[in-house]
């Protein structure tokens, strides 16, 4: 086997038509700034004694799967199927301006989320990861960075394979394309004014699961469990309106969005993702006081299922893939 760096390795995914199938050929190869996917095992030790004090004499594998993640920049069409794996629904409506589509993606209340197939190609070997499940994500938009993204998945044990990678041009999010506002409600986001922040985190997590079964090493599904939302802010510190807001215990409703609006698509539209987080409460705020740098706060926040929408969260994108 030769020796790489970790620049020649590569990684894809692709939506299974049949759940726990492995597809052919991948949907999108991702540009990735880190990444690992390795098969793992669930091992059980025999502690029977034998008339010695050694502490035993072997072990067995009860258990195999695939487990990794893949950290990169948010593109603007391949961010749709990692969020359809970790959300479970998705309605497309378009095309708008000729070519522009949009998809709204929302929790599917079931534990089949929409699996994928992992594709990791590498100058040694390549392999094929059925049935991968997104277990979280999280979406990183911070001062001068690109807007990030890291996935966590569990899979079956992969499958060797022979892959051509074959990269697709998406549009890229900057700080300056952030905005962050919150309201009393959903239907007040829209005319709600833009929060100075200098970052937000949100971590989506689906809890994912084997479903095993006896006769069998390997699961007969990855199965989603409950779904959560939590995340924070960072900002300069210059009122109380958060610390205010935790302390009364106040639920508000939260819109974060990116808008490309450096980039046309259609005649008029840009690439964009809004994230609409129906009830939120915040914790944990916390100012920095170091001496010589301006004085941040940070406060934490959870989504919660509102009652009164009938939802925890939605995701609107805005782009040029026709479907995922």
């Amino acid at each position: 086997m030769a020796k790489f760096i970790g620049r020649l390795a590569d990684v894809g995914i692709a939506k299974e038509a049949s759940r726990g199938t492995a597809e052919a050929s991948a949907d999108f190869w991702l540009p990735k700034l880190t990444m690992s996917v390795d098969d793992v095992i669930e091992q059980v030790v025999d502690e029977s004694s034998v008339g010695v004090i050694e502490d035993s004499t072997g072990a067995s594998i009860v258990g195999k799967r695939a487990e990794g993640e893949i950290e990169g920049n948010i593109n603007d069409k391949s961010i749709g199927l990692l969020l359809l794996s970790v959300m479970g629904s998705i309605d497309t409506t378009g095309p708008a301006e000729t070519s522009v589509y949009t998809h709204t993606l929302s929790v599917l209340e079931t534990a089949q989320h929409p699996s994928l197939t992992i594709f990791q190609d590498d100058p040694n070997q390549d392999y094929t990861y059925a049935n991968a499940v997104i277990d979280s994500l999280d979406l990183d938009i911070a001062l001068g960075a690109f807007s990030k993204y890291m996935a966590t998945f569990r899979s079956k044990p992969g499958a060797t394979a022979t892959l051509t990678p074959s990269y697709s041009a998406e549009n890229i999010f900057l700080p300056q394309h952030g905005t962050i506002k919150t309201a009393a409600n959903l239907a007040g986001l829209g005319a709600a004014s833009t929060i100075d922040i200098k970052s937000v985190k949100l971590s989506m997590k689906s809890n994912v699961e084997d479903d095993m079964k006896l006769g069998s090493v390997t699961s007969a599904d990855i199965l989603n469990k409950q779904f959560s939302v939590e995340g924070s802010l960072e900002l300069v510190f210059n009122d109380n309106t958060f610390k205010t807001e935790m302390l009364a215990d106040t639920a508000k409703a939260m819109r974060i969005r990116l808008t490309n609006s450096d980039v046309t698509i259609g005649t008029t539209l840009n690439p964009q993702i809004t994230i609409d987080l129906a009830k939120v409460k915040f914790s944990n705020f916390a100012r920095n006081f170091a001496n010589d740098d301006i004085v941040t706060a940070t406060v934490d926040f959870k989504a919660f299922y509102s009652l009164a929408d009938s939802k925890m969260v939605t995701v609107e994108l805005i782009n040029t893939q026709a479907s995922y």
